[in-house]
């Protein structure tokens, strides 16, 4: 135990001390929370509203286009002509204009509306003063034809609230549906990633000591399956290490955006850059779903995503570092031998993204539980069903059935990878196949 313990803290401080350890753990996100600041500085620095000259002869809008999102400002002018317009364009008076003339028609939809301007009209812009001239229009036409306004036939298309609730009477169903989804989705992910990039930095590991020989001087010292385990070990602690500090600088970032721009986030809740966001603030705003997703995330058990999190995060972890450290330990001098070794490892990760899916959506499915069970899919695919909760989203029965299947994946596969990495660390100029693998992991002895 001592010897794997050294090992591990080789490799845990050979990696840590190294430059590229420093500016991928802090530097990253610090790059990426600069140009998100700077991003947020030239977005709401160059916002500029666009000024819009309405010469309504045929007063078919009724001065009813008001400022509303304070992007598109529309100023009614009076007894304008067009040259006027055109001089006012020029001049940088107004963005656009529109010219209405008196012979103009609401109740027919044989007129067009011209929006003419100095300079190219952007399509965003394009789709916001479509929006506002439309939505006017449309109410004076109601009026007009049907003598009906707009509160009207907005309350006879108003629909009944429809709300999910369990057997317990829990009414906070759909949102926090909402946010279950998307707290499995960005942890099965993670996970995803964190299989992939540290265990290929095991395996990368084990196949630069073994092409330089430095294997063969510390196999003289220690047993294979030492130095394997104290490989997994250093470099599994550098990978929690760093997940931790990018935690703790994304928690740090997230509270210190607000204080260095407070005016910019205030003008960027104020004056929303897209169409989409503005809807949905506005949908936010009116039918009160703020309330009820913050609601819904008091109900989601976060100590327990965060305590399963990290499990699952070790447990997957130890599981593919030992089968990735057996493939680089049968790779010679030409890495490219790996690829065609990794492919039968790699797709079980792959296979548990695809269950994920739908786990997220269907917790419950018999695919969800079959992949959370199972130990090659179930670091991935339980962190979809668990974000749902418990019972609903998984038994206890089931979390505990997966947790103990998956530390007997990690023992099982740890002794089919130590097996392998015993012979293969010490075979060279040879190619390996996975026949011939696997006589090496059922081989007595």
């Amino acid at each position: 135990m001592n010897k794997i313990l050294l090992i591990a803290k080789r490799e845990f401080l050979t990696r840590v001390q190294k430059k590229t350890f420093l500016l991928t753990t802090i530097g990253l996100p610090l790059l990426i929370f600069g140009l998100y600041a700077l991003i947020i500085f030239f977005t709401v620095k160059n916002a500029k509203d666009f000024k819009i000259a309405v010469a309504d002869q045929a007063n078919i809008f009724k001065g009813a286009l008001k400022d509303k999102d304070g992007e598109i400002i529309f100023s009614f002018v009076n007894n304008t002509s067009k040259d006027s317009l055109d001089k006012q364009l020029k001049s940088s008076k107004y963005d656009a204009y529109i010219l209405v003339p008196s012979s103009f028609n609401i109740a027919e939809n044989k007129d067009s509306l011209h929006i003419v301007s100095a300079k190219s009209v952007g399509f965003l812009t394009q789709e916001k003063i479509e929006r506002r001239i439309n939505k006017v229009l449309e109410e004076n036409k109601l009026l007009l034809g049907l003598n009906v306004s707009k509160d009207k036939l907005d309350s006879l298309q108003h629909t009944n609230e429809i709300i999910f609730a369990s057997v317990t009477g829990d009414t906070k169903g759909s949102e926090k549906s909402q946010v279950s989804y998307i707290v499995g989705l960005i942890s099965g992910f993670l996970i995803y990633i964190i299989l992939f990039i540290y265990g290929t930095m095991v395996m990368r590991g084990v196949m630069e000591e073994k092409t330089n020989r430095i294997a063969e001087v510390i196999i003289s010292s220690v047993k294979p399956f030492q130095l394997m385990m104290g490989k997994i070990l250093g470099i599994g602690s550098v990978g929690l290490i760093q997940f931790l500090i990018w935690i703790v600088l994304v928690m740090g970032l997230n509270i210190l955006l607000p204080l260095i721009f407070p005016d910019l986030l205030h003008q960027m809740q104020s004056q929303p850059i897209q169409p989409g966001m503005v809807a949905a603030t506005n949908a936010l705003q009116n039918s009160g779903a703020t309330n009820h997703l913050s609601a819904a995330l008091s109900g989601v058990n976060i100590p327990l995503i965060l305590g399963c999190f990290v499990f699952y995060f070790l447990g997957g972890y130890f599981l593919y570092a030992s089968l990735f450290a057996a493939v680089g330990s049968t790779v010679n001098e030409d890495p490219q031998d790996a690829q065609s070794l990794v492919l039968p490892i790699t797709m079980p990760i792959i296979f548990a993204m695809v269950i994920m899916m739908q786990a997220v959506n269907e917790p419950n499915s018999p695919l969800a539980i079959f992949g959370s069970l199972f130990p090659l899919t179930s670091p991935i695919v339980m962190m979809a069903r668990i974000a749902h909760g418990v019972p609903d989203g998984v038994t206890v029965l089931q979390l505990v059935l997966s947790m103990v299947f998956l530390v007997v994946g990690f023992i099982a596969t740890t002794w089919f990878a130590g097996k392998i990495y015993r012979t293969g660390i010490l075979m060279y100029g040879k190619k390996v196949t996975w026949k011939e693998i696997m006589k090496w992991a059922f081989r007595k002895g």
